[in-house]
């Protein structure tokens, strides 16, 4: 039985992992690379500090108001036709920051108003594709390997700051060609993939377990039983509902530690570029040094994924990683040499990265089904409301006070407020089990 487990795993794992990473690298560069196009497309359109950090937070109010409903479409329409629809609509509304100026002359729109448009509408057409994800991994590997698979998978967000970073500065350099500015082509061209991407879903991926015809007939048989019996156990402990879901106090518990999460990552993030450009880099070097926390987050992101999966144990190693996150984004502070700050700031990023895989092994212990796909969206769509609050907040305090330093401490304080929910919370780690392992012996 475990020779055919150990199968099972390893042919589903090679089979949908490598491409969801691929499609979330995408995704996420097409979300963050504004941070890049910003080192020149501030001045071009004449944006403040806070009209930036306003217009890169919005997006995420628009997608917490669309990721409920959108993950509920995933569940009734299935993974392959929704993830497709989102990847198509993204790449266009991507690839439309570039027309910001034009959008501004045809509708008499500012270029402000018109950058916060595009970013809303980016928003909604995002809403869904990573909470889907997380759902559609839960239909297909077991509890006690979910860590170390959503570690791999989201390791894509830390990679497209390695890969996206020097990437992105060098577009910047196309700067006049066709007439169009540098951080105009960064985001044509960053949004082809998308598209491309968007029809490969549609033939490529596999809703369910039931329906995989790369899969023998014992293979399908084995992983269908072992997930529905796991379902089975989560339902007899822990049996919600989707209403029920949306206002369980544990999902709005997690919501909230999911929060100081997101705000490490996006309240420092959309910032980092400008933050490294200040220590006297060309556009080009601000790339590869910003890419240096990135690198070691992913490492650190796959090895705590495997980890707490190898130890059983998921409350500390959260907890620790939220910690390791506030000291590094905090300490930051303490330094004005480069060197040092970029130290703080790798390791506030191993605690970032670390502590995103284990944490969605919390919510996926309890929930199932479709009261799954809903809980998993309310914890993202709350989760990333410090995606709009973090990059807001740091460009207030940017423009008030000159320097980053008060906002960066507002979000070490993010993480600190995740690090004691999570200590505080219950977690069954026998809902993780196999139903089989846990089954008390007979004299």
């Amino acid at each position: 039985m475990q020779e055919l487990e150990d199968r099972v795993i390893r042919k589903v794992s090679v089979r949908l992992i490598p491409f969801l990473i691929l499609c979330y690298f995408v995704a996420y560069l097409d979300r963050v690379n504004v941070s890049f196009a910003a080192l020149t497309m501030n001045k071009d359109l004449g944006l403040s500090a806070s009209a930036y950090g306003a217009g890169a937070g919005i997006f995420f109010l628009a997608y917490f108001l669309f990721e409920v409903p959108s993950n509920l479409m995933l569940d009734r329409f299935g993974a392959r036709k929704w993830i497709a629809r989102i990847m198509f609509s993204w790449g266009l509304l991507s690839g439309l920051m570039a027309a910001i100026p034009a959008i501004s002359r045809s509708t008499g729109l500012s270029n402000e108003h018109s950058f916060y448009a595009v970013r809303v509408l980016l928003g909604m057409a995002e809403a869904g594709f990573f909470p889907g994800i997380i759902f559609y991994l839960t239909l297909w590997f077991p509890a006690i390997y979910r860590a170390r698979i959503v570690g791999y998978f989201m390791a894509a967000i830390p990679l497209s700051s390695v890969i996206g970073a020097p990437v992105s500065s060098a577009l910047l350099y196309l700067d006049g060609a066709a007439g169009l500015a540098g951080w105009q082509w960064l985001f044509v061209i960053e949004a082809v993939p998308a598209l491309i991407l968007s029809v490969v879903v549609f033939f490529y991926l596999t809703d369910r377990p039931n329906l995989a015809s790369w899969l023998s007939l014992e293979e399908r048989a084995w992983l269908s039983g072992r997930l529905e019996a796991e379902q089975r156990q989560r339902e007899a402990v822990h049996s919600i509902s989707v209403v029920q879901a949306l206002l369980n106090p544990k999902v709005l518990a997690l919501a909230l530690v999911y929060f100081g999460a997101v705000a490490c990552n996006y309240g420092v993030g959309f910032w980092l570029p400008q933050i490294v450009k200040a220590f006297g880099l060309s556009n080009f070097a601000t790339g590869w040094v910003t890419a240096i926390p990135y690198v070691i987050g992913t490492v650190a992101m796959v090895w705590y994924g495997r980890h707490s999966d190898r130890k059983h144990e998921r409350k500390l190693h959260a907890a620790s990683a939220l910690a390791l996150a506030a000291i590094g984004i905090a300490g930051s502070t303490l330094f004005t040499d480069p060197t040092l700050k970029m130290i703080a700031f790798t390791i506030g990023a191993v605690g970032v990265f670390g502590v995103l895989p284990v944490f969605w092994t919390l919510p996926t212990a309890f929930l199932s089904g479709t009261a799954a796909a809903a809980g998993i969206a309310v914890i993202n769509s709350i989760g990333n409301l410090s995606g709009y609050l973090g990059p807001q907040a740091m460009g207030w305090i940017k423009d008030a006070t000159g320097s980053f330093d008060g906002g960066l401490l507002l979000i070490g304080g993010f993480a600190v407020l995740g690090m004691i929910t999570v200590l505080l919370l219950h977690h069954d780690h026998a809902l993780e089990m196999a139903p089989e392992a846990k089954k008390p012996a007979t004299a």
